[in-house]
């Protein structure tokens, strides 16, 4: 039997009539920020994080948690990340795959062709369904048994989609790659696309065999401040046919398929809502994200959109004061959908944030829980 704030997450997934606005996890970073939150003794977090963190999100009066990321603010020190490995998209001088130096866009796509592509077309031959449903089954009941049953546990993962694989061979040689042979990279979106249709229907089956709670949040960083990584109409050509068409299985059931927003994209949001997404998380206001305009958008289906409305993570917590944090909060009720909103925040609380907004974030999060637009 689902708790009180499980339940309001559950009727505002549905669209019904609520009386609150119920709350999104909590991404707090900084450890005596969890502790406190959590009541937690300083140093408790370190020794058990999964414990503190998930009495956090209770403590804060969570009602949905989608990505569960415990252990996440240990690769944090007090001033941010510290001592962190050099990767293909954190400065290595040199980025190797199997066996091939990737020093130019030629390498990229030599890699590509001679690794990936068979990778790919290995996992569709060999791809078990039954396996995969039962592993997004299990995952979800193992993780909804340790929140408990007055947070909803809601879908992260288990979807597939076409990526980006910047973070394989860096920035640099792979959008040159990119804008150079288009023909490898849709060849490289569709065969990830073949290999998510099959992840997919087994998605699908998931959700209705255990009739998991309808809410996913689909996330990967496809823009920076200024927009879309590349012309988002090279996206159209090569991209959004291969992400519809994987998605298939999923959109023909009652399923909500959010994105999570990262930079501006709001060139993407009437493509994403066209394939058949239902909403938004996260929203950089900063980078030009319109939230008023996409609160105002419906689903293809005419339906009000599911909006998670983040309070910023990049400017009003960190460099604002406890006021600027409540209006930003009443801004976000004020102006979001009239049915499916829940409230959070956009993305990772870092470390340096004032207790004292974040304290006023956790009163805005129970007053609106509470009292809803009332």
């Amino acid at each position: 039997m689902l708790g009180e704030n499980a339940q309001l997450a559950l009727d505002t997934i549905l669209h019904k009539p609520v009386k609150g606005i119920p709350t999104c996890a909590i991404f707090a970073m900084q450890r005596d920020h969890i502790e406190r939150i959590a009541g937690a003794a300083p140093g408790e977090y370190e020794k058990r994080p999964e414990e503190v963190y998930t009495a956090m999100q209770r403590a804060a009066g969570v009602c949905i948690v989608d990505q569960f990321i415990p252990t996440n603010p240990l690769s944090m020190g007090e001033k941010g990340y510290e001592n962190v490995e050099l990767g293909a998209t954190t400065g290595a001088e040199e980025i190797v795959r199997d066996g091939i130096t990737i020093d130019s866009p030629e390498a990229v796509v030599e890699h590509m062709e001679r690794f990936v592509f068979p990778s790919l077309l290995d996992a569709v031959g060999k791809f078990d369904a039954e396996s995969v449903t039962n592993w997004i089954i299990a995952d979800h009941d193992t993780l909804q048994e340790k929140l408990g049953p007055n947070i909803l546990k809601t879908g992260y993962g288990g979807i597939a989609f076409p990526c980006f694989h910047y973070g394989i061979y860096g920035y640099e040689n792979y959008f040159m790659a990119y804008a150079l042979y288009p023909e490898v990279m849709e060849k490289h979106f569709s065969l990830q696309a073949d290999l998510a249709l099959l992840n997919n229907h087994a998605a699908a089956e998931a959700y209705a065999k255990a009739d998991l709670p309808p809410l996913h949040r689909l996330d990967f960083d496809m823009a920076d401040s200024r927009g879309t990584l590349v012309d988002v109409k090279s996206l159209d050509r090569i991209w959004v046919p291969h992400f519809a068409r994987c998605l298939e299985p999923l959109l023909k059931t009652d399923l909500k398929m959010i994105w999570h927003c990262d930079g501006n994209l709001m060139e993407m949001v009437p493509r994403l809502l066209e394939v058949g997404l239902k909403g938004f998380q996260g929203f950089q206001y900063e980078c030009g994200m319109d939230y008023e305009k996409i609160c105002a958008m419906k689903t293809e289906d005419g339906e009000n959109l599911t909006i998670i409305g983040g309070v910023s993570v990049t400017t009003t917590l960190p460099l604002g004061t406890p006021d600027d944090v409540k209006q930003e909060m009443a801004w976000l009720v004020e102006k979001g959908p009239k049915t499916g909103l829940f409230l959070g925040v956009s993305s990772s609380i870092t470390p340096g944030v004032p207790w004292e907004n974040m304290e006023t974030l956790l009163q805005g999060f129970d007053y609106y829980r509470i009292h809803g637009r009332g």
